[in-house]
């Protein structure tokens, strides 16, 4: 044991595990995945001149991880998956920092790998952490400001908290330059550490000290994003928000969170029969609830994976995997009798943690009096952090609800989930049972190959969209003449221009141009207006049917695993076929 303690071998356990995971979903397409495509030539660049150049894509700074990934560039050579790989570096080391972070939460070490394995095994974690988006990256500057906040409550002198408050301070500061909403470190939990220090005067006044360079140190780099050109910078417009939409919005937004933390979820399952009356009103008021949805619905609504209304809206979805916006409807990843056992078990769940709330106060597990963090600190460290969290989402779907596009995608919630898979584990520990038993266990390893088999049925996508598009160039089709998916869309047109064509770019001012109409009858384009070099002829569709019907060329078989057939691609008719 003492060996384990010293080589902390438990978070070695959690940072492997994220690892062997990766590669064996073998995450590799030379094409962008979602938003990432651009951030890699950015990266590219850099790495080739040395500069930060944008290109009208990206609302976030990138700075930390441009750099993380121009290094590898330089060792490795230019690749998209050299490029990733630095995000996995990153989603390794955040594996190793949130175990001990849980540990230092006053988390038993078996516990603290159980809770940490839960989230990074989770389908969006792996997923994300095979791209070289920014979510990853953020959430790992927030990890390692809780860190170092942690470290410094507990720290034996005042020279000792200090030292890791800045730490606290700079790792936050560097890290949340890839995606500036992880400054809420800065902003909210050191300030909040400052408060629970606020006893030890030469601490208190240190660390603030810190802290206000910590700011200032975010006001420069948001002046020089400013003065960047090709860059598209975030605005919030509040205005005549429609509450009905937001509050849809966020109710499917928060019933995410069950399914991503769901093997931390079931193990409160039991906690229903515990309950008494108010526990069987409580089901009863559910299931009715439940029954008249179903009935308004006219089926039975499914929480999670869910589709909700629109295709290609989430990461996690009935699919399996990240949905490009292509024609055609994909095949479905999990049936019916699927969907409704993970509704079961999220809902489930959900009420037996409500449910123990509600227990007598005799029946609870005394909080360990020796803790070396109280429940009073935790949440003093924890709920203003959510708090504002959840009020730059609420600005955010704001924004994006005045230009009827209102939607929170699951990665976003990823500063949530670290909270509540902290608070989760800690209750369960302190108030249920000690261990986390063994179905919780069984759910990691089950929801770790579903992450798996949406991490490698992506990227098997996405090879396949590169292999449709090889065919249709050998076949003389130039990559302007074809749709792709607007992720290849994006990639065509920086290499024929200086940017996308976004209307949201401040400088220099009036970059964006109209694009001219496509002609009459050609089949929709995805984010045509940013991509304008884009005249399609064909397009890749999931269904051979889709536009004008199947183009002369062979159909492209992509693997799906855990599905019961290998999806498949077709080339099809973006224009009327007209007869020589």
């Amino acid at each position: 044991m003492q060996l384990v303690r010293r080589y902390r071998i438990p978070a070695l356990c959690c940072a492997l595990a994220v690892l062997v995971c990766e590669l064996i979903s073998q995450p590799y397409a030379n094409m962008g995945i979602c938003d990432d495509g651009p951030y890699i030539l950015v990266a590219q660049h850099l790495a080739a001149t040395g500069h930060i150049v944008y290109n009208g894509w990206s609302a976030a700074m990138l700075l930390w991880q441009l750099y993380l990934a121009a290094a590898l560039i330089k060792l490795f050579g230019f690749s998209y998956t050299t490029v990733r790989m630095s995000t996995v570096l990153v989603a390794v080391l955040l594996a190793f920092f949130l175990q001990r972070s849980m540990v230092r939460a006053s988390i038993s070490e078996l516990n603290a790998t159980l809770g940490t394995l839960a989230l990074v095994l989770s389908p969006l974690y792996l997923l994300l952490s095979a791209t070289f988006m920014s979510d990853v990256h953020g959430l790992f500057a927030i990890v390692l400001c809780l860190y170092g906040c942690l470290r410094a409550l507990q720290a034996a002198s005042a020279r000792t908290a200090i030292g890791w408050l800045c730490f606290a301070i700079a790792a936050n500061g560097i890290c949340g330059t890839s995606r500036q909403l992880a400054w809420l470190g800065i902003l909210v939990m050191v300030p909040s550490t400052l408060w629970l220090l606020r006893a030890r005067r030469r601490v208190l006044i240190a660390g603030a000290v810190a802290n206000l360079a910590g700011i200032l140190f975010i006001l420069v780099c948001l002046f020089w994003l400013k003065h960047q050109p090709y860059t598209t910078p975030e605005t919030f417009r509040i205005s005549n928000v429609p509450l009905a939409h937001m509050a849809q919005v966020f109710l499917h937004f928060f019933l995410e969170i069950p399914f991503l933390l769901l093997p931390l979820m079931v193990i409160f399952f039991p906690e229903i029969w515990k309950g008494g009356r108010r526990s069987l009103a409580l089901v009863s008021a559910v299931i009715l609830a439940f029954a008249a949805e179903a009935l308004y619905l006219r089926r039975l609504p499914f929480l999670e994976p869910s589709l909700r209304d629109a295709p290609g809206c989430d990461w996690v979805t009935i699919f399996g995997e990240y949905e490009s916006i292509i024609h055609g409807n994909p095949p479905i990843f999990l049936k019916g009798p699927v969907q409704f056992l993970l509704t079961l078990a999220c809902l489930g769940g959900l009420l037996g943690l409500v449910v123990s709330l509600f227990h007598p106060r005799s029946t609870r597990i005394v909080e360990n009096a020796s803790a070396e963090l109280t429940w009073k600190q935790l949440r003093i460290l924890l709920v203003p952090f959510a708090a504002g969290y959840i009020a730059l989402l609420i600005l955010r779907a704001a924004s994006v609800a005045n230009d009827n596009t209102g939607m929170l995608f699951d990665r976003y919630a990823l500063g949530l989930l670290l909270a509540a898979s902290i608070v989760l584990v800690r209750y369960y520990q302190d108030r249920v049972r000690r261990a986390i038993p063994l179905v919780g266990v069984i759910f990691i390893a089950v929801v770790a190959a579903y992450g798996v088999s949406v991490t490698h049925n992506t990227f098997s996508l996405y090879r396949a969209r590169i292999d449709m598009a090889n065919e249709l160039a050998a076949a003389g089709v130039p990559t302007t003449a074809t749709d792709n998916g607007w992720e290849f869309n994006l990639g065509v047109q920086l290499q024929h221009a200086r940017s996308v064509n976004n209307f949201v770019i401040a400088l220099p001012a009036d970059v964006y141009v109209p694009p001219p109409p496509l002609p009459a009858g050609t089949c929709e384009v995805n984010y045509y207006q940013m991509t304008p070099i884009i005249h399609p002829i064909y397009g890749v569709s999931f269904d051979s049917d889709a536009c004008y019907g199947p183009a002369p060329f062979a159909p492209v078989r992509y693997s799906r695993w855990l599905a019961g057939s290998p999806g498949i691609l077709y080339a099809v008719r973006y224009v009327p076929f007209v007869k020589p």
